[in-house]
């Protein structure tokens, strides 16, 4: 989290309160910023309240003096009706002043970014795509890593706020290449994820006790993040995860939905990723059967009972 001084920041409009947005929105607020939150879901409003944010009674009301209206929603056909309005509702667009930028913190379709970004210089305005990684406890910590697609200005201008919020900011190019990064980053992660999980499985299996794997591969070329901060297994990294029953830094249903994404630009671009593609279709599975709120290691579960049927145990 980068300090600077409230004079230099632009008044901001935070529209999307719940587990990521609402500490997101308070980093800002402990910083100096002046924020003006809201979320259609009530207790996330009443949550951001108590916790000293400034909320609006709509959306509209919270973007008439913004600066910046940034959104962080969990899909992109929200971020489009909120800029137009749905049901002849006034949308961002039509509330916001002469002069806002449009900064989208959701992870969506690179087309729906670049769509939305294109109804935002329509209507006058600028707009930048910024999804983020790094996951509740970044989020909380002001540690997250944003990437971002914007015009070269448009970047220098939010980027001071951006890095409140974080401690990494990466312009990755125009509108729409920010959410390319972080489809190419979690395509990756999901596909190391389940090889980290596989091997893990195959070592029981062969008879490998835990922290031997893991003091073997964290220190050798099979070393990633997937087994060193997030390893599927209890035990060799304490504050992983799987030491607490799974609880969800990252969970399984935003694993699905990022690679259900990378799938997406996959066929639009006719790029042949089979093992991405098959990180897809294991996490839809996960997904499916009751693990959408587990975290995204948890895999591993999954993987060790098919092997345990296919070998014909139990």
């Amino acid at each position: 989290m980068t300090e600077t001084t409230s004079q230099q920041l632009p008044a901001v409009a935070f529209l999307g309160l719940g587990h990521m947005g609402g500490p997101m929105a308070l980093n800002l607020v402990k910083a100096g910023v002046r924020v003006t939150g809201y979320d259609v879901v009530p207790e996330a409003c009443d949550a951001a309240r108590e916790a000293g944010l400034e909320v609006a009674g709509s959306a509209q009301e919270a973007v008439r003096s913004a600066d910046v209206v940034l959104t962080m929603f969990p899909a992109g056909v929200f971020v489009k009706e909120a800029y137009e309005g749905v049901d002849g509702a006034e949308g961002l667009l039509a509330a916001a002043p002469v002069g806002a930028t449009f900064l989208d913190c959701s992870t969506i379709n690179i087309s729906e970014a670049q769509e939305v970004a294109q109804l935002a210089h329509a209507a006058g305005f600028t707009a930048a795509d910024a999804p983020v990684s790094g996951g509740v406890v970044g989020a909380t910590a002001g540690t997250l890593a944003f990437m971002m697609g914007a015009e070269p200005e448009v970047f220098e201008r939010v980027r001071p706020l951006l890095e409140i919020m974080g401690g990494r900011v990466v312009h990755c190019g125009g509108n729409g290449m920010g959410q390319a990064a972080k489809i190419c980053n979690n395509m990756i992660l999901g596909v190391s994820m389940v090889a980290v999980s596989e091997a893990f499985v195959l070592a029981e299996r062969l008879g490998l006790e835990h922290q031997a794997m893991y003091d073997v591969v964290s220190h050798a070329s099979g070393q990633c993040w997937a087994l060193t901060t997030n390893c599927p297994v209890p035990g060799p990294v304490p504050t992983s995860p799987a030491n607490n029953d799974y609880e969800p830094g990252f969970a399984g249903a935003l694993m699905s939905k990022d690679l259900t994404l990378a799938a997406t630009a996959l066929d639009e671009t006719g790029t042949e990723a089979p093992m991405g593609r098959l990180a897809a279709e294991l996490y839809a599975q996960f997904v499916k059967d009751g693990q959408a709120g587990t975290d995204f290691s948890g895999i591993i579960t999954t993987l060790r009972e098919a092997s345990r049927k296919s070998s014909g145990e139990g």
